[in-house]
């Protein structure tokens, strides 16, 4: 990866059955566990078959040709976003929590401090597309 991809950070995942949070004072993050403020966002709806709508939100994150899945696991998901022109690297995860039959979600641009709403319109693409 280039010098815009910036570095892979190590502590991705879940943790106390929530995504990290997202770094204060910046505009490039987009979380479900936010409460307020310019990062907050809505998660997923799993609908009555949450496993299911995990494996066809899978599908549509394998299907873009900007993504690469990094890791995955039952109810976890972890993929890197790569812009086309400049090679600028989101980092994006999924948690899908059955019980409430929702998907969290964390999409966090690895730099800078503004991401001109990139996160924020990739995750309503996603939604988009799992509510056609």
């Amino acid at each position: 990866m280039g010098v815009l991809a910036g570095q892979r950070p190590k502590n991705l995942g879940v943790s106390e059955g929530r995504l990290r949070a997202l770094k204060p004072q910046t505009r490039n993050s987009v979380s479900s566990f936010e409460t307020d403020g310019y990062g907050q966002i809505e998660p997923l709806a799993a609908g009555n078959q949450p496993r299911e709508r995990f494996k066809a939100l899978r599908a549509a994150v394998a299907a873009d040709s900007t993504a690469t899945i990094v890791r995955e696991e039952e109810n976890y998901l972890y993929a890197e976003f790569k812009s086309k022109l400049l090679g600028f690297v989101d980092d994006v995860e999924f948690l899908l929590d059955p019980s409430a039959k929702l998907i969290h979600v964390r999409s966090a641009s690895r730099l800078g401090r503004e991401d001109f709403g990139v996160n924020r319109k990739r995750i309503e693409a996603l939604r988009a597309r799992l509510n056609r």
